[in-house]
């Protein structure tokens, strides 16, 4: 059947291409959303590019056709705009000025005017919940979300293997034929091992006997930097291990590495102490500098009107970065901050001779970066669009590493199925570009405190 989707600003602001999402069925844009794109489309940042191509687009259809009339789209559809029903009612509780109860308004008119179900589709929350009042099917924008936290690949598995094959591991490895998994029942199945994926080893017959390892062209191999300390930095636990053999591999082999995780799991720290390893204690010319970025919903629109220089706009949002290199540069845990100031000089030395830069998000857009160790900090705040977008700015011998906790979104509209961290992992799982790992709050090193908080609250 063949249904009516109402399509919210905010979607078109998302994902400009939204309108050719809903293949054969009709999409309608009340007049207010062509407002509101007008008001938009001289914002800074990824905002206003959006609704600028949302406006080109709608510009190509209607010079093929009249928008009022409806012109196909290129997936089998129609879309038109809607300014009718001006004299629909809306209960005295929604106020009729107000762009969301107009957009509200011209729900009700099509489906009193017509018999074709109509949908509402926002990324707004509240706003679907004032549909359903009204009786106004509603539903969020799914095209780009993926699946629930907790079916997200997490780029980490753990497996049995024969006695013979787990004592051969280290010289030969293991086909990932010969790893199995076993239910609490006993039954044994065959998992779905991807390339680069991490393994936890237990040989079968004394499960106490365990080794780490990554799946490759079919077979299961011990890692190459098991027995590394970059910049004095040992891991810890099997997650730092993985994550450390991804960060650890040259650009040319794993120039991509996702890292999810709550805080406290030292993704920033041991990326950091990575990049810092491979500039400075055994600088091999392999990266120029390690570059530094976190989103941040301001970024997009007030950055501009910050004081001072770039470098300046962004200090306060790098400090969880300085706050990990006062570790890195002093790992004298007693005396570290007995002179402040000369730890501050450290720090700061490393930024003026260009070792670490610090760039806004929005910066990025339009340049091919190269020779460059790339951290995107609080990943999980970028858009689908902003994290493609980043991805296809690498250049030759360029590592990114997006770094994030999917449960820790501070942007408005994205949560843990939309946001660009989680929807670079799902479609970037399997790569053999792509290294993967998700860190346990198990894995959490930041404190006792921070620990007993993790198992408690």
């Amino acid at each position: 059947m063949v249904k009516v989707y109402v399509l919210d600003t905010n979607v078109l602001v998302q994902a400009p291409y939204a309108c050719e999402c809903f293949e054969e069925n009709r999409v309608v844009l009340p007049l207010v959303i062509l407002e509101e794109l007008d008001n938009l489309k001289k914002a800074e940042g990824e905002k206003g590019r959006n609704a600028r191509s949302a406006i080109r687009y709608l510009e190509g259809l209607r010079q093929r056709g009249d928008l009022l009339e409806g012109v196909p789209t290129g997936s089998g559809g129609t879309l038109r705009v809607e300014k009718n029903f001006v004299n629909v009612s809306l209960p005295e509780d929604l106020p009729e000025d107000k762009m969301d109860n107009r957009i509200l308004r011209v729900c009700l008119g099509l489906s009193e005017a017509g018999t074709d179900p109509v949908v509402l589709v926002t990324k707004d929350i509240l706003l679907r919940v004032k549909a359903q009042m009204l009786g106004i099917q509603a539903e969020d924008f799914v095209t780009e979300q993926v699946s629930g936290q907790e079916q997200q690949y997490r780029g980490r598995a753990e497996v049995y293997v024969p006695e013979d094959a787990f004592k051969d591991f280290k010289k030969k490895g293991i086909p990932v034929e010969v790893a199995y998994q076993s239910d609490a029942e006993g039954r044994i199945t065959r998992p779905e091992l991807l390339e680069n994926e991490f393994v936890i080893l237990k040989a079968d017959q004394s499960a106490r006997k365990t080794q780490l390892g990554r799946v490759e062209k079919g077979h299961i191999k011990k890692l190459e930097y098991r027995k590394s300390q970059p910049y004095g930095v040992t891991p810890r636990n099997a997650g730092q291990y993985f994550l450390q053999e991804a960060l650890m591999q040259p650009a040319e082999k794993a120039p991509l590495v996702i890292v999810k995780g709550m805080a406290g799991t030292s993704k920033t720290f041991y990326s950091l102490a990575v990049g810092l390893e491979k500039l400075l204690n055994n600088p091999t010319g392999e990266y120029r500098r390690i570059l530094i970025c976190r989103p941040n919903a301001q970024f997009d629109s007030d950055i501009g009107f910050l004081p001072g220089d770039e470098q300046e706009k962004i200090a306060p949002l790098l400090r969880p970065v300085m706050d990990n290199l006062e570790q890195l540069i002093d790992s004298n845990e007693e005396a570290r901050y007995e002179d402040e100031r000369a730890l501050q000089g450290k720090i700061e030395e490393i930024f003026d001779r260009g070792i670490i830069q610090a760039e806004a998000l929005n910066f990025l857009r339009g340049r091919s970066i190269e020779k460059t160790y790339l951290i995107i900090d609080e990943a999980q705040n970028m858009t689908p669009g902003q994290a493609k977008g980043i991805i296809t700015r690498a250049g030759r011998n360029t590592k990114i590493i997006l770094l994030g906790d999917p449960g820790q979104i501070d942007r408005p509209f994205l949560d843990e199925r939309t946001n660009g961290l989680s929807y670079a992992a799902e479609h970037m799982k399997g790569s053999s570009l792509c290294w993967q790992i998700t860190l346990s709050a198990e894995e959490c090193e930041r404190s006792a405190l921070a620990m007993d908080a993790v198992r408690r609250m």
